[in-house]
């Protein structure tokens, strides 16, 4: 997911490579019956940013990048995926 977002903020002038893009991802597992079963994962960004980037841009794309990603699409219907992102100075 972090890739896709990476490449869709990058396709749009804001630079998100070399280190200004970190995914930290966390899953939430419950037990059915006696199988762990996967069933939220969480992925928080922290992107870091110049002072004159276009933040609206950067939450248009959080908005649907995950729409375009396989790994997104292959899980959605068996996990609740979410994202969040914070912007810090680069």
């Amino acid at each position: 997911m972090t890739g896709t977002f990476g490449g869709a903020l990058e396709a749009r002038g804001i630079p998100a490579g070399d280190g200004r893009l970190r995914g930290h991802t966390t899953g939430e597992v419950e037990t059915e019956g006696r199988t762990l079963i996967i069933k939220r994962i969480a992925v928080h960004y922290e992107l870091a940013v110049d002072a004159d980037a276009d933040r609206e841009t950067i939450e248009r794309v959080h908005g649907f990048h995950a729409q375009h990603c396989p790994v997104a699409r292959s899980i959605e219907a068996a996990i609740e995926v979410s994202t969040t992102y914070a912007l810090t100075a680069a």
